[in-house]
This record gives C-alpha cells, sequence and structure tokens, in this order.
C-alpha cells in the first residue's frame, strides 16, 4: 500500500513546487505593469489626435498646443519623463492602445460604459456634453435637438465619436451622415446639405463663431460627455497613478486652470 502512495505524494509534491515557484508576488505584478515601463524607459508616449482644438492641435510651428497636449506635459513632468506625443487618426487611437503603440489616449476621449468594455478610464479631468451646429438654411426652424428626429433631417457625426455611436438609436428617423473628418461635418452645414452637426459644446459654440449667419449653435447639452484618460485593461498600478494625477490637480486646482486657459475664452468670446 506505502508502494502505491508513495508515487502519488512525489507527483503532489512536485506540482506544489512547481506551484510555490510560479506564484508572483504583488511586486511581482507591479514590475509587470506599464507604468514600470514608462519610468524605466524615462517616456511617456501619448496618442492624440491635433486636429481638435481647443484641446489639441498644431500651431503655425507644427507644435502640438492645447487643453489635452498640457495635461499630457503635466503628467510626464509629475513622473519625472520625456513626452512623446503621438498624432495619429482618430479611429487608430484604441487600436494604437491595445496593441501597445501608445501608452495612453489623452485625445478628448469620452469615457462611456461601451468603451470602458475594452479599456480602462481615469475619473474624469473635463465634462462637456453633445450639442448641435444648425444650418440656417435648411433646419432654420430647428430650436431643439429632438426636432432632428425626422425623416427630412441630415445629420453629419465624425466616425467613432460619441456623436456617431448614439445617433443611430437618439435618432433613427433621421439620415445620418458619418465623415472622417470634423471639418467635412461642419462644411457639410455650411453648404446647407446637413441639417446639423453633432459634437461637444466647446466645439460647436467655436464653430457657431467661425460662420455666422449660415449656422447658429444650440448649446444645451443633450449627452454627459466625460473626457477621460485611457489607457489598456487590466493594468492596476497604472490606473492607480493616473487616477490619483487627476484626482490631486482637480484638488489643487491645475484643471481648472487649464479650463480657463484654453476653454472660457471661446465661451466668452
Amino acid at each position: 500500500m506505502l508502494r502505491r502512495i508513495a508515487p502519488v505524494l512525489l507527483v503532489l509534491a512536485v506540482a506544489f513546487a512547481a506551484q510555490t515557484a510560479l506564484a508572483q508576488t504583488p511586486f511581482d505584478i507591479s514590475k509587470k505593469s506599464r507604468l514600470a515601463d514608462i519610468i524605466a524607459r524615462k517616456k511617456l508616449i501619448v496618442g492624440m489626435e491635433l486636429q481638435y482644438p481647443p484641446f489639441e492641435s498644431a500651431n503655425d510651428k507644427g507644435q502640438p498646443v492645447g487643453l489635452d497636449v498640457e495635461l499630457a506635459r503635466m503628467a510626464a513632468k509629475d513622473l519625472g519623463v520625456e513626452l512623446e506625443i503621438k498624432d495619429m487618426e482618430w479611429t487608430g487611437l484604441i487600436p494604437a492602445l491595445q496593441t501597445g503603440k501608445i501608452d495612453l489616449i489623452i485625445s478628448g476621449i469620452t469615457g462611456s460604459l461601451e468603451r470602458a468594455k475594452s479599456i480602462t478610464f481615469t475619473s474624469p479631468y473635463f465634462v462637456t456634453g453633445l450639442c448641435a451646429l444648425t444650418s440656417a438654411k435648411r433646419a432654420p426652424d430647428v430650436t431643439d435637438v429632438s426636432q432632428l428626429n425626422d425623416p427630412k433631417r441630415v445629420i453629419a457625426v465624425k466616425t467613432g465619436t460619441t456623436a456617431d455611436i448614439l445617433s443611430a438609436t437618439r435618432f433613427p428617423k433621421a439620415t445620418i451622415a458619418r465623415y472622417k473628418d470634423e471639418s467635412a461635418c461642419v462644411q457639410e452645414v455650411v453648404n446647407g446639405r446637413a441639417d446639423a452637426f453633432l459634437y461637444d459644446q466647446i466645439s460647436i459654440a467655436k464653430h457657431a463663431k467661425e460662420y455666422p449667419g449660415v449656422t447658429k449653435a444650440l448649446l444645451k447639452p443633450f449627452t454627459y460627455e466625460p473626457f477621460c484618460i485611457a489607457m489598456t485593461k487590466g493594468d492596476f498600478d497604472l490606473w492607480n497613478w493616473f487616477e490619483m494625477f487627476v484626482t490631486r490637480h482637480k484638488a489643487d486646482g491645475a484643471l481648472d486652470a487649464l479650463r480657463n486657459q484654453f476653454v472660457e475664452p471661446l465661451l466668452k468670446s
């Protein structure tokens, strides 16, 4: 009987030893965090689309400027590393994050329940909402976004944005026209080919001032749009650091200062 038990005990002992050897401590897991990689390489790589003023765009010298750019610089400074900004098309940002080409997305990306299934978000660093830029030619009678849910209406949206995602369910009777570029959506309204363009409050206010007379802004937000820092799923250390980063700079007034610098002038002018 003992001869039969001994081999079994040996196998169990070997299995236990192997499992113990493979077990990871919290410190081992932490060393595999992207946060550790960023600190080791001394560089933070942030993806954004530089076509979204006042959050991110390029100045006349080709240098990135805007609220999100300054937020990324602030994060790199707090981490004690250099900053690299990768400019890419909006629809390529999440794939680039998931394949490890960038560390974060800081690009006016809205934290949503659907997106949170595939990527992780911090708490919001800025909150806005979708509004509508309407055409004076096609939609002079539209005073509320609910009037856009009509078979005769054409609504322009930018591909991959929250406006694109919700438009089909929010305005099922209207025709939804999708475009890759924000400027193309605006021109559809300006030239009377679309009744409205749905985008965030700040951008809509800016475009209405750029095209007075031919456009009108409906600036009462009809959605909740929290702009968050986005990262890959499953990395607690990276999320924890950036969650603390957002929380601390909300408390010390740095985020309010960025809003006052980049956003408030557009709303007041």
